[in-house]
């Protein structure tokens, strides 16, 4: 088995949170468009506040979200042959971290938003709140733990 350099560690990092946001920036941009297009439907411009205020925090978070998970791209840019993978690779890993968060937030919106839209308001929040709870167990608590469970050793990036 051959050593890899510190280089070569930096390149890997930076392919694998590359094929990372390959898988989670189709589905955002989906989302975004979603949300961009439901503003446009005939019965939107008779939603109450609450679901404006709904609707306007999932629009807000997905844009948001899609900023974040495509700024990786932009970096690499300009930052392309000056010797800055290792701080490419630290800012991507935490814009696609926070870009995560924001999908979780606009995920549960939307879905609060379209429950509300069939089911009475407090069931809709109910569910709303299952979902983000499954979001947080799946994507914060469980890698949280897992992480715990194979140690402390020092992270690869």
């Amino acid at each position: 088995m051959t050593q890899e350099t510190e280089r070569q560690r930096w390149q890997r990092n930076f392919v694998e949170l590359l094929q990372e946001l390959r898988v989670v920036q189709t589905g955002v941009q989906i989302l975004f468009a979603f949300l961009l297009i439901l503003a446009y439907t005939p019965g939107f411009a008779s939603v109450d506040r609450f679901a404006l205020v709904v609707y306007l925090v999932a629009l807000l978070s997905a844009a948001a979200a899609a900023a974040l998970i495509i700024a990786p791209v932009a970096h690499h840019r300009m930052l392309f042959r000056r010797g800055q993978k290792p701080r490419l690779v630290r800012y991507a890993s935490r814009m696609t971290f926070a870009g995560l968060m924001l999908v979780m937030v606009s995920m549960v919106s939307v879905v609060l938003l379209a429950t509300d839209a069939l089911v009475p308001r407090t069931v809709a929040i109910t569910l709303a709140a299952v979902t983000g709870l499954i979001f947080v167990t799946l994507w914060g608590v469980m890698p949280v733990l897992h992480r715990r469970a194979i140690g402390a050793a020092e992270p690869d990036a």
